[in-house]
């Protein structure tokens, strides 16, 4: 597909993968969770990669090197859902303040609340940010989808 842009080939695929999903399920996965899904795969993979560098090998402790992954991979998560995903051309300024604001309480509440609480519980630390990654996918996707990435509408003028 030359000349076609990354942003709308990639839209095209979430679509028909979704439209093929069994069971009904086309009639309830929107194509942009199927994005979300896959973007936040890879920036989770990216994020637990950074995590185990961090703590596992540079043993950072657990609460800073969860902070420093994260950061990186939600970074990376705006850029790509933004660009590949949503597809928004609206200025990025409104957009990456109300997505760091989202992600702050994501990481008080996830991260630090239920990873790092987990953690300190006696929770091996993979597990339990793998339980705060489910429910921060959660979060994240309703924020970005009705909240950041929100199509705006364009004031009438008269």
């Amino acid at each position: 597909m030359p000349g076609v842009p990354i942003a709308d080939r990639f839209a095209g695929l979430c679509a028909a993968v979704v439209r093929i999903l069994p069971f009904g399920l086309s009639r309830l996965v929107a194509p942009s969770f199927l994005g979300f899904a896959v973007i936040n795969g890879f920036t989770f993979g990216v994020d637990l990669l950074l995590l185990t560098l961090f703590h596992g090998g540079l043993k950072w402790p657990v609460w800073l090197s969860i902070s420093i992954a994260y950061v990186v991979a939600f970074g990376l998560s705006f850029v790509l859902n933004r660009a590949l995903n949503f597809r928004s051309h609206a200025p990025v300024g409104r957009q990456a303040v109300l997505y760091v604001i989202a992600i702050g309480v994501n990481y008080v509440a996830f991260l630090l609340g239920l990873g790092a609480g987990l953690s300190a519980l006696g929770m091996e630390y993979h597990l339990s940010r793998l339980i705060a990654g489910a429910c921060e996918g959660v979060f994240m996707y309703s924020v970005m989808r009705w909240v950041v990435f929100a199509k705006r509408e364009e004031p009438v003028s008269a």
